[in-house]
């Protein structure tokens, strides 16, 4: 099945080099913060392995899950040339790992003694905000069912691999996290889920892992655009 590319994938050999000159490379441990949600977006963050979990509180105190990150993914990307930008969410790392962080100032000067790197970076922006806003029409839009389907079909373009029964989610959930992801109850995912397990469209595996078994089911139940990988992930 195709995949969505990471950032690494997605832009020239000769950035990412001039990106790791001007980076410090250090350790990240699980459960450590790398910005909050509102502090100046002085820094970014390079992926070079390990997990970030990226969320935002609501008004209401619950936790949404934006996204997760991992190896070779750009994190904490708030705007550019601009002069007090904050981060819109919290990071915290999930899994232990290396990255490289970038000082935001550092790559603005990059980027203005480089157009060609400045435009590889415009254009990766573009793709990171056509995404985002694909979700949130996917979240507001199909209801409740819609933002689970449309959850469990981002993961299988981001986290999916192939499986003899249809596509393995490699990313460990339990119905909490997922529920976190989607924006309900954990209560309201379980019963989505029992009746999806009904229907033999999705399994349960070990470790939290799902395994989706009919993903034309889902994509057919919100009219599915069928959005190439890089747009329809997590």
């Amino acid at each position: 099945m195709m995949k969505n590319l990471t950032f690494v994938e997605q832009v020239s050999p000769a950035l990412i080099n001039h990106l790791e000159r001007i980076g410090a490379k250090k350790k990240m441990t699980a459960g450590s913060v790398l910005f909050i949600d509102g502090e100046r977006a002085d820094y970014l963050y390079l992926l070079e392995s390990g997990q970030v979990k990226v969320t935002k509180n609501t008004a209401d105190g619950k936790e949404l899950t934006l996204q997760v990150f991992g190896p070779g993914e750009l994190v904490g990307m708030s705007g550019l040339f601009e002069p007090d930008v904050r981060y819109p969410a919290t990071a915290t790392v999930l899994e232990t790992g290396m990255v490289w962080i970038i000082q935001r100032n550092a790559l603005e000067t990059l980027l203005m003694k480089n157009g060609e790197f400045g435009a590889e970076i415009l254009r990766w922006m573009a793709v990171m905000s056509r995404c985002m806003q694909y979700k949130f029409r996917d979240l507001l839009l199909n209801g409740k069912i819609g933002a689970l389907y449309s959850t469990l079909i981002r993961m299988c373009n981001t986290y999916g691999e192939e499986h003899e029964d249809g596509v393995l989610i490699n990313l460990s959930l339990t119905n909490r996290e997922l529920a976190q992801f989607v924006g309900l109850t954990r209560e309201s995912v379980n019963r989505m889920l029992s009746d999806l397990k009904r229907l033999d469209v999705i399994e349960t595996l070990p470790h939290g892992h799902l395994l989706i078994k009919d993903l034309d089911y889902l994509k057919h139940a919100i009219s599915c655009d069928d959005c190439p990988p890089e747009i329809c992930r997590i």
